[in-house]
Parts: C-alpha cells; structure tokens; sequence
C-alpha cells in the first residue's frame, strides 16, 4: 500500500491558519490596529476601500522595524514579544504568537513600508499570497505603512462569503472604536474611500467620549488601587448610552471587556438609589490562580 500522508506547502498550511485569524475584513483591521499601539505608535490612520474587500491601510508613528524584521515579521511564529514559555505569564503587549501579518499575507496582497528612526532609508516589501515578490530600499517616514489589497483574492468561497459593504463597513467600524476607547493617548482617523469617519485627538476618557465616540455599553473605567490586586473604577451615568446592557470595563492601553455580572450590579444600584448620581463609584477585588504545572491555553 503507497504512502499517503503528506505535508502541506507553507502557503496552504497558511492559508488554513487565516481561517482562524482573518475572517473578516474587521479581523485584519483589529490585527493592524493592535501592531501599531505594540510599536508604540501615537498617532495611527485606517483606510479602507470598499468595506475593506479591495483595501484596509493602517498607517503609525511607531518605531518601525529593520529590513530583517520587515521580512520575518510575515513568517509564521515569528514575534518579538516572548523568548521563552515563561514570557507567556508576563505579555504585557496586545498580541505574541506572531500568527497575524502571516495570516494576512496567505490571502492578501500586502504591501509593508517602514523605517527605524536613525535610518535613512526604510523597506519595501510586496508580498502575494505568503511569497515575498520584492523587497527593496525605500524612502518613507518613520513607522510603518501596511496595504493590505484584494482580500481573499486567492480564495474566492471566503470572498463571496463576505456580506454587503454596508455590513463589513459597521464592523470595521465596531472594532475602530473599541480600540480607540480604550487608547484615548493616541490620535486616531479613520477614512472609508474619500468619506472620513473619525478625527480623534489624544486626550482622556471623557474627551474621548466627547468626540463622537458612542458604544453600546455603560463603561467602568478601571485605574490600579494600591499595590494588589485592587482596581477603583467610575461608571459616567449621565452619558447617553444606547443599550445599557453590559459594563465595558477598559483601562488606558488595555483591552475591552465585557461583563455582564459587573453590568448586573451597576443597574441595580442605580435602580435602587434614591438619587440620580452624575458618577458611580466602584471598588473591586480580583484574583488570577495559575495551575501549579504551568498549563495554559
């Protein structure tokens, strides 16, 4: 009997993998999003076109990346973010398996411009369903630049999976906000095709707030208390919240999530409270137990 197991190629392999990291146009534009505030960007520019079918474009201030790492950032488990299994109990950064930009790449047209301050000239990459067509020296600001074009052009099924533009576009949109809530240090726009969407300015939650960004949920704003593992938060009652439903809880730098138990104990207090309060006021308690043998997901 011949044998009849078989390796897969890197680029289907890859192309695989994309499945689980980029579904969407929104999935890509969370990934980019997030590599800029990695490379400790202050100033991040989306741009998409056609709801990011043909499209999305993020453009940071960060620090950039050398030739080397403009190339291996687009291998598979390449990432600057852990060394070693025990880095994995101290991320302190957005991502760090290094699976997205290599994700992106197997289904995308990407093109990456970027330049390390002191550097004169930066790098040019192009790169076609995971296969690096150029890479050359270019002349480009300090941070990055990342195109990515004709999304899923080699895998039509996942292309006509997508839904109409009006659709793709809200979630793009539904991701732009969550990331720029919680980042209110940093200026953000935001442009679908020649419409702009957003003009964010740096400054705090409140002025964030204030300039247009309207989400969901009632927000806990969470601030460290003390040395342990105490957080203080404040939940702005007089802001116009469209579904009062879940708490956001965010803090500067930090994710977005969503809880339904806080959420819960915030409209019960305020149903039960015989004044209106402008503020809520919140202390509370957490702990993270790790499994003595290090296990993980």
């Amino acid at each position: 009997m011949s044998d009849i197991i078989n390796i897969l190629p890197d680029s289907v392999a890859n192309q695989i993998a994309a499945g689980e990291v980029v579904d969407r146009p929104a999935s890509a534009v969370k990934e980019l999003l997030e590599n800029a505030l990695d490379a400790g960007a202050t100033r991040i520019q989306l741009l998409v076109k056609d709801a990011g079918r043909t499209l999305i474009q993020v453009v940071d201030n960060g620090c950039g990346m050398s030739g080397r790492d403009a190339r291996l950032c687009f291998e598979r488990h390449a990432t600057s973010k852990i060394h070693k299994a025990d880095d994995l109990f101290a991320i302190r950064t957005m991502g760090f398996r290094g699976e997205a930009l290599a994700s992106i790449a197997a289904v995308a047209q990407v093109e990456l411009r970027t330049r390390m301050c002191g550097e004169e000239l930066g790098t040019l990459i192009n790169i076609e369903g995971s296969r690096i067509v150029d890479q050359t020296q270019c002349t480009c600001p300090v941070g990055t630049s990342i195109a990515v074009k004709n999304l899923f052009y080699n895998i039509p099924a996942r292309r006509n999976f997508l839904k109409r533009d009006s659709i793709e576009l809200s979630h793009i949109e539904e991701i732009f906000k969550r990331v720029a809530l919680v980042n209110w240090h940093v200026d953000y726009s935001f442009h679908a095709g020649s419409r702009p969407m957003y003009d964010l300015h740096a400054g705090n939650f409140a002025e964030r707030i204030a300039q247009g960004i309207r989400v969901k949920h009632k927000i806990l704003v969470l601030a460290r208390h003390g040395e342990g593992e105490h957080v203080r938060g404040s939940v702005d009652t007089s802001v116009f919240f469209v579904y009062p439903v879940y708490a956001l809880i965010v803090r500067e730098g930090d994710r977005y999530l969503k809880s339904a138990l806080i959420a819960l104990l915030v409209e019960s207090f305020e149903t039960a409270s015989f004044y209106k309060l402008p503020q809520l006021y919140i202390d509370l308690y957490f702990s993270l137990s790790v499994r003595s043998d290090h296990s993980y997901r």
